[in-house]
């Protein structure tokens, strides 16, 4: 993780909350390395997870040649589904410090990894279960206002580092929260007012 570390500018928090997937997919674009890429830059612009990028081209170390030509895997993230995401993070994590929002946005990407949750980021947000719907926000139409630039940048983190966030699947403020049932999860971390947890 360290080696990362130097290739990324983003909030030092925010980094340590996230581990590398094994994703695979299959290739449908090849990028040309110019001076000053970097993994994180070229998976940002494709939209794509860091490690999925690596994985995809073989690669190890964060050595990256000028000319070197990479091959870009598919991804399943389309930008409306970005642009989803980040209203959606924009409603939950309001107030919240920008950890929180990746955090969030990472919890969306995790359900959609998890066989326990429906396979898109469409059906994950707006899933019903026992009548209501799973986030707050799109049952009291928050989701529908614009997203902030924060949590737009905190949707390209999350799907930069996708596979990460120590496995949470659920989020909630202890202090509004009325479900019992999500008290008994495992805590994975605290950020601002949200417990994340599997």
């Amino acid at each position: 993780m360290n080696k990362f570390k130097k290739l990324l500018i983003v909030p030092a928090l925010a980094v340590t909350l996230f581990g590398f997937s094994s994703q695979s997919n299959a290739a449908t674009n090849v990028h040309q390395v110019h001076k000053g890429d970097t993994y994180w830059t070229i998976a940002n612009n494709y939209g794509i997870p860091v490690a999925s990028l690596m994985k995809a081209n073989n690669k190890s170390s964060d050595l990256l040649l000028t000319g070197e030509k990479l091959v870009i895997p598919n991804t399943a993230i389309s930008e409306a589904d970005k642009k989803l995401m980040a209203r959606l993070v924009s409603a939950e994590a309001k107030g919240e410090p920008y950890a929180g929002k990746v955090a969030v946005a990472t919890v969306i990407l995790n359900r959609v990894d998890s066989s326990l949750f429906p396979n898109t980021v469409k059906e994950v947000i707006y899933q019903k279960v026992s009548g209501h719907y799973a986030f707050t926000p799109v049952q009291n139409g928050e989701i529908n206002h614009q997203a902030d630039t924060a949590s737009m940048k905190a949707v390209e983190e999350a799907l930069a580092f996708r596979g990460q966030g120590r496995g949470s699947l659920y989020f909630y403020n202890p202090k509004t929260s009325t479900s019992k049932w999500i008290l008994s999860r495992q805590v994975t971390i605290k950020i601002g007012n949200h417990r994340f947890a599997r």
